[in-house]
């Protein structure tokens, strides 16, 4: 007898379609997909990379943006992924589905009589009925409980083969069909749809700064584009037609196929300074067709496809009316004018308007007080924390008060750079004193860093601003230092007044930054008496040395306000509390002043308000694939957790007694559970008409 043949290895090609078709394959993608989603969670998303930077450091932040974890849902890795786990869902229902509808279509009414004996649910019995009667009977109960039936005729009996729970294979088609379809429907409305478009069309991101109207159209995108979602910003009585989609790496413009005139915009605030409810009415002009509608918060518009949501607010194109002032020598104000969102010349640098806030609720209850402020290197929401900010913080009592406008506005050099300011219109009182506010970060990514500055007895910036004039005066400080020697040499020792004035003007000199060396790392102010006293005063001096400098030094800026308030005309400061107290923070604000990085310091004089609504425009084909996805994956979960498959077999055969039939049944489910036993008692019972 020749040997049989041995059996053929499966091709490369099928291996490949059973490992992706298999269980196990789709599991470790889910897993690979859990983990990405941790990750996504946890991580902060789409953050400036400073931040990651400052985070993990240079190296490992790097890393992190290669591998795409700081877009994790858009990483092309995690997309690949999410492909493979669609083909591999989608194969499983392709293999499975033709089984599980032959199954559907099938009773199994030809098994074997002998087969229900294996059954672990099974009974046997007679019904005084002959077996024509006992299937008639039969028939009509099973029915009335619900089970569908089919009958099989054989030459020895009949077979009566019943069903119930058929909707739990169902559920098994329906839940892999909405991992499918939730899978595919995100992608649609992704960002790899807007850069399949871009790809397409032949466009670029566009990665600088500046104003929507200067982009260039190869950063546009037409209005015929199937998927996206950005924002529209729409000044009150303006009309816009264009969004902006945030990619990870720039910014891409949307033209919509119609454009959104902002008619009026209406906010309510909570007493914290929250928004509490704000709505927008608009007006939709589509061709010829012009369409009023409000959009609320959760309350889009719908038109032409594409869903128009209340996003937020921000500023319209404010009137702003600043003043300029000098801060390293006397001069007039300059008085200048401008929109927000605007920029014109300034002192050799480029002036851009940014913002207006009219409303700042800030916390100002006792006990979250905050020391002085360096403008160099201070973060202010360290000190400033439980005063400035969206909202109060920390657990001291809160004491809500709104602090006034504020406005920001950057100063750009012809190399491009720029620095962010934030300047408070009015003073705010902190830890008893009132204070001007004036902040300024080198980047977004950057907290503001605030200089305090003082706040006369008329509540005006001018007192701070003559001492800090008078300071740039090398004549001034002179006569400052004598006569701070005359008032401070002792009765009788007039020898000492030529040492007290010297070392007045010493003072003096290196707190102004006059006496500054080049390579000197500090150029005025309390760290140039700090790094003098250092340089040197031997270490077992220091300490006395230092106590009598900074004496000398607040007298010295004493008589300095004082000769700078007579030469102003005005009439000299009394040596009270509040001057005790104007005096102390100007000692602190004047050092931080001079390291400010501008020259001059802008002051908002007045505003006129505009308004504007940031809308989230979204044209969201898969949202409707999602919605499906989740309401199949909802049937589909509940008819395979509660919903039981159970087949019913009844073998009728003649008793051995003439007029009576005898009946065997059996009971299968496809998951054993106690309610099983139950259910075939009640079955026996009502079949075979024994008591429960």
């Amino acid at each position: 007898m020749p040997p049989s043949p041995a059996p053929r290895r499966p091709s490369a090609a099928r291996e490949l379609l059973d490992l992706l078709a298999s269980m196990r394959f789709a599991i470790a993608l889910l897993s690979v997909i859990c983990i990405a989603s941790v990750i996504g969670t946890v991580l902060r998303q789409g953050e400036p990379m400073g931040n990651y930077i400052n985070q993990f450091g240079p190296f490992w932040a790097e890393v992190f943006a290669r591998l795409g974890l700081y877009t994790v849902y858009s990483a092309p890795w995690f997309l690949v992924i999410l492909a493979f786990l669609v083909v591999s869902t989608s194969l499983c229902i392709a293999r499975n589905t033709p089984k599980i509808v032959a199954d559907l279509k099938s009773y199994k009414e030809g098994v074997r009589e002998q087969s229900l004996q294996a059954h672990h649910h099974k009974a046997i019995g007679e019904l005084p009925s002959n077996p024509e009667m006992a299937l008639a009977e039969i028939g009509a109960t099973l029915t009335a409980l619900g089970w569908k039936a089919r009958v099989q005729q054989r030459e020895h009996g009949t077979m009566v083969a019943a069903r119930r729970g058929a909707a739990n294979k169902i559920g098994y088609i329906a839940a892999h069909s909405a991992i499918v379809l939730i899978l595919v429907g995100g992608v649609l409305d992704g960002n790899a749809m807007v850069k399949l478009a871009m790809w397409l069309q032949g466009k670029q991101l566009y990665t600088g700064s500046g104003f929507v109207a200067d982009i260039r159209p190869e950063h546009r995108l037409s209005s015929a584009n199937p998927s996206y979602r950005g924002n529209v910003s729409v000044a009150e009585n303006q009309r816009q037609g264009i969004a902006v989609l945030s990619l990870p790496d720039g910014v891409v413009l949307q033209d919509l196929p119609f454009d959104i005139a902002l008619k009026k915009f209406s906010v309510e605030y909570y007493p914290t300074g929250m928004p509490k409810s704000f709505a927008s009415d608009i007006v939709i002009h589509d061709g010829g067709t012009r369409r009023e509608a409000t959009v609320k918060v959760n309350e889009p518009v719908i038109h032409r496809g594409v869903a128009i949501f209340q996003s937020s607010f921000e500023d319209g194109g404010s009137l702003l009316r600043l003043k300029a002032v000098p801060l390293d020598r006397p001069g007039p104000a300059q008085a200048i004018e401008g929109r927000v969102g605007t920029r014109q010349p300034f002192g050799g640098q480029t002036l851009e308007l940014d913002g207006l806030r009219v409303i700042n609720v800030e916390n100002l209850a006792d006990g979250a007080s905050a020391s002085g402020a360096d403008v160099r290197k201070v973060d202010l929401g360290e000190r400033l924390g439980k005063h400035l900010g969206s909202g109060a913080k920390g657990d001291a009592a809160k004491a809500l008060h709104n602090v006034g406008p504020s406005f920001s506005y950057k100063l750009r050099d012809a190399a491009g750079q720029a620095r962010e300011y934030n300047n408070y219109m009015l003073p705010v009182t902190l830890d008893g004193h009132r204070l001007f506010l004036a902040g300024v970060r080198e980047s977004p990514a950057e907290n503001f860093r605030y200089l305090r500055l003082p706040a006369d007895a008329d509540g005006s910036l001018d007192g701070w601003l003559l001492l800090r004039h008078a300071l740039a005066d090398p004549a001034l400080r002179e006569a400052a230092a004598r006569s701070y020697a005359v008032a401070a040499t002792p009765a009788g020792q007039p020898r000492l007044t030529p040492q007290l004035q010297m070392t007045a003007q010493r003072a003096l000199s290196l707190f102004s930054g006059a006496a500054a060396k080049p390579g000197d790392e500090a150029r005025g102010g309390l760290p140039a008496l700090s790094q003098f006293i250092e340089r040197d005063v031997p270490e077992g001096e220091r300490p006395r040395v230092s106590e009598v400098l900074l004496r000398i030094l607040n007298g010295s800026l004493f008589e300095l306000y004082q000769l700078a308030r007579e030469r102003a005309r005005l009439p000299p400061a009394a040596p009270s509390a509040d001057t005790q107290a104007f005096m102390t923070q100007a000692v602190l604000s004047l050092s931080d002043s001079l390291y400010y990085p501008a020259p001059m310091l802008l002051q908002l004089e007045s505003f006129d308000q505009v308004q504007a609504s940031v809308f989230q425009v979204a044209r969201a084909p898969g949202q409707k694939l999602v919605y499906l996805g989740a309401l199949l994956l909802i049937v589909g979960v509940f008819a395979m957790l509660y919903v039981k498959e159970r087949r019913l077999w009844v073998w009728i055969t003649p008793a051995g007694r003439p007029g009576a039939a005898q009946v065997r049944m059996a009971l299968s489910s496809t998951r054993e559970s106690p309610d099983n036993a139950t259910l075939f008692a009640q079955l026996r019972a009502a079949i075979l008409k024994e008591p429960a």
